[in-house]
């Protein structure tokens, strides 16, 4: 298995309700791609930090293979939620993936 996760910060300038509004369309978008991709597992977005963070959104995704997560990021759904709610409000971006025993 590999596990596949990210720590978004969002664009400065965004009021609190925008913030809560992006936050919300980018996991409804990402966890709605389970059952859809073919090898995703399990994914969840998590959009409730505590003030010590400093991130704003996190996901967190399991996939049954390294191929696996290959076709995720080029899959046409994965890439329509990129691109319409991640890409264009997000200014920092940190991933890490591994593979993790099952």
């Amino acid at each position: 298995m590999v596990k596949h996760m990210i720590l978004w910060k969002i664009k400065e300038g965004k009021t609190d309700d925008e913030k809560a509004t992006i936050k919300a369309k980018v996991k409804e978008g990402l966890e709605g791609l389970k059952g859809v991709v073919p090898g995703l597992l399990d994914i969840q977005v998590q959009i409730d930090s505590l003030e010590s963070s400093t991130a704003d959104l996190m996901l967190d995704s399991t996939f049954e293979s390294a191929d696996a997560l290959k076709g995720y990021a080029s899959h046409p759904a994965h890439v329509e939620v990129a691109n319409k709610s991640v890409r264009p409000n997000m200014e920092v971006r940190l991933c890490l993936d591994y593979e993790k025993e099952k």
